[in-house]
């Protein structure tokens, strides 16, 4: 079992004023991108719920960092909003992490955080002219350009270029994959950025996001 005490005032309040803990899923459907803001939510649930409780957008905006600390060396898990450089200065030590784990804790499943439309992903020098094949081959094209090719002429249907900052791009990273996707496109074409700070989550959500899909009833 593991227990969150969320770091926000109206989550805070809702359980003050309930008195009690609460369980609940995810507010996104299996497998789909997550929601970082209330209409996200609403989007996807649409009338399954009676209720959205808007505290804004995430300020982080990707899940929290799972770790695994049964062996002899602690491992992430999940990579997260508290970096393993973050962890490894108060822990005094390395943290292991694994490239690949079985299915243990939320997120780890190959196509999470997948959108509707394919996600590949090539090397940064490469979206360019993958862009532009797959436009040919007459896929609605949707580009997720790292900030060093943001001025990068771009054949494809729509192009959002992420931001210079690693924090605001992983506060923004669900919100591009689900622009692109509203905006029409069928494949999105992206690249991982510096597996470094939070770097290393956006590289492993963007990885799930390309993973091979599942079909769920």
């Amino acid at each position: 079992m593991a227990v969150r005490v969320p770091d926000h005032p109206v989550a805070l309040a809702l359980l003050q004023a309930f008195g009690g803990g609460v369980t609940a899923p995810s507010a996104n459907r299996f497998g789909s991108v997550s929601p970082t803001t209330a209409d996200h939510v609403r989007a996807e649930l649409g009338e399954a719920v009676d209720f959205v409780l808007d505290g804004g957008p995430c300020e982080v905006g990707l899940e929290s960092t799972i770790v695994d600390a049964t062996g002899e060396i602690p491992s992430i898990l999940r990579p997260g909003g508290a970096t393993r450089e973050d962890l490894e200065a108060v822990l005094g030590f390395p943290l292991a992490v694994p490239s690949t784990s079985r299915v243990r804790v939320p997120g780890q499943h190959p196509s999470h955080y997948a959108r509707r439309a394919q996600v590949v992903l090539v090397e940064a020098e490469k979206v360019v002219a993958e862009a532009a094949l797959a436009q040919e081959l007459g896929h609605r094209v949707g580009v997720l350009l790292q900030p060093a090719l943001a001025d990068a002429p771009v054949k494809a249907h729509a192009v959002v270029a992420a931001p210079a900052s690693t924090a605001a791009y992983a506060r923004g990273l669900y919100g591009f994959l689900r622009e692109l996707g509203e905006r029409g496109c069928d494949l999105i074409v992206a690249s991982l950025p510096v597996e470094e700070g939070l770097g290393l989550a956006i590289a492993n959500r963007l990885r799930r996001a390309a993973g091979p899909r599942t079909t769920t009833a």
